[in-house]
């Protein structure tokens, strides 16, 4: 470790952990790079240690990985903000910001996953550690959660399918930002429309508007 970083981690007693240090590290390379490509040496030179400090930390490269990807899932969500609140607004403005959260949030973090499908083991790390997304719920259940309380108000039809329509409009996020094969290394998301937005929106209400 070298003494810049020793005294970042020492100074001031409330500091990060050392573990800490390395998935914030560890994250930056992920947020710039994406994760398939990196070694042990570049995350050690990011958090200015030497390269033997990570394995007494972690079990191996692929668990640091998997907790990097997992924070900077949760820092691009921080960065969108919240979902719409029940009740407020109307739900047709709700919904396309839902949508519009939804696209912004695949773009942001599906640039990080590319190329990982040669490493799986990184994968199923990441899928063994707690949903970062709506407080541990996941995308779709938060999505769900918000039609459910729209739902209770009388704003959304008594019988709409509220965990269908979530998967639906998770489903079209994924779909719209995400080409096939899978995103590759060092390409951009594609935009979405804003059309797009509406035409989604307009069809989940035909599904769920109070008749």
């Amino acid at each position: 470790m070298s003494p810049r970083t020793a005294a970042v981690l020492r100074d001031g007693g409330g500091g990060p952990s050392l573990r800490d240090h390395l998935v914030a590290a560890a994250e930056r390379l992920v947020a710039e790079r994406g994760a398939a490509g990196l070694t042990v040496r570049d995350i050690a030179r990011e958090a200015r240690v030497a390269a033997g400090v990570l394995y007494n930390h972690f079990a191996d490269k692929e668990e640091l990985l998997a907790l990097a990807l997992h924070a900077h899932v949760r820092a691009a969500e921080r960065a969108l903000g919240p979902l719409p609140v029940a009740g407020t607004g109307g739900v047709e403005d709700n919904l396309r910001a839902i949508v519009r959260h939804g696209i912004a949030l695949h773009r942001a973090i599906l640039p990080a996953f590319a190329g990982l499908a040669s490493r799986p083991k990184v994968l199923e790390r990441f899928a063994a550690l707690p949903n970062p997304l709506a407080d541990g719920r996941g995308l779709r259940a938060g999505i769900a959660e918000y039609l459910r309380a729209e739902q209770r108000l009388g704003r959304v039809a008594a019988g709409a399918r509220c965990e269908a329509v979530a998967t639906m409009v998770v489903g079209a996020c994924h779909e719209l930002v995400l080409p096939p094969p899978g995103p590759l290394p060092g390409a951009a998301p594609p935009e979405v429309a804003p059309e797009v937005v509406d035409d989604l929106v307009a069809a989940v209400l035909d599904g769920v508007r109070r008749r």
